[in-house]
């Protein structure tokens, strides 16, 4: 298996990876978890896979075992920054204003890790959140922001970081989440 880091203008010779990550999502997300969320050709899509956006992928060949997506704080498209500050502002209908204490940060240090989605197999989890870290520290990042379940704190603390909550377990009628931040391991 092959964790490949995609972006844009890098790795558009296998954005193909991208598309199959984006058809995961939908299995993942739309079709599992039953979640009210838009999709177009088959893919889940929104409005934060963006130009800027990079994504960790789990591949083996052109099959997708996994990934997740990455964006910078600092940066907006349009009205939207990233997904928790965007809720904490109450700029996303259905995800709670309160998944935060206080502001989230806004810096080119800190980064945002979303739409985590894996097939399942041993270990994907592990090996693209520690390729995503090697890719922020090469980013010179200082910390990334994590929205999902709150079992995914207990894992980020099970792989050595060291992550703080930036509020409380929140949830939806998707069910329960939390969002945290770990500092990046260099």
């Amino acid at each position: 298996m092959q964790i490949s880091v995609l972006s844009i203008p890098n790795g558009l010779s296998d954005w193909h990876l991208v598309a199959s990550y984006l058809r995961m999502r939908k299995d993942v997300f739309i079709k599992k978890l039953e979640w009210s969320l838009q999709e177009t050709d088959s893919m889940e899509f929104e409005q934060y896979d963006r130009v800027d956006t990079v994504y960790v992928i789990a591949h083996s060949g052109t099959t997708v075992h996994g990934g997740a997506r990455l964006i910078r704080t600092d940066r907006s498209v349009g009205v939207y920054s990233y997904m928790i500050r965007d809720a904490f502002q109450s700029k996303l209908p259905g995800l709670p204003c309160e998944i935060c204490s206080e502001a989230p940060p806004r810096s080119e240090k800190v980064w945002e890790l979303t739409r985590f989605a894996s097939a399942g197999e041993n270990d994907v989890a592990r090996k693209i959140l520690y390729r995503a870290n090697d890719y922020l520290v090469s980013q010179n990042a200082s910390s990334c922001l994590f929205l999902g379940p709150p079992a995914f704190l207990r894992m980020a603390k099970s792989m050595n970081f060291q992550p703080a909550p930036l509020g409380p377990v929140t949830g939806n009628v998707d069910g329960k989440f939390l969002a945290f931040s770990c500092e990046v391991i260099g």
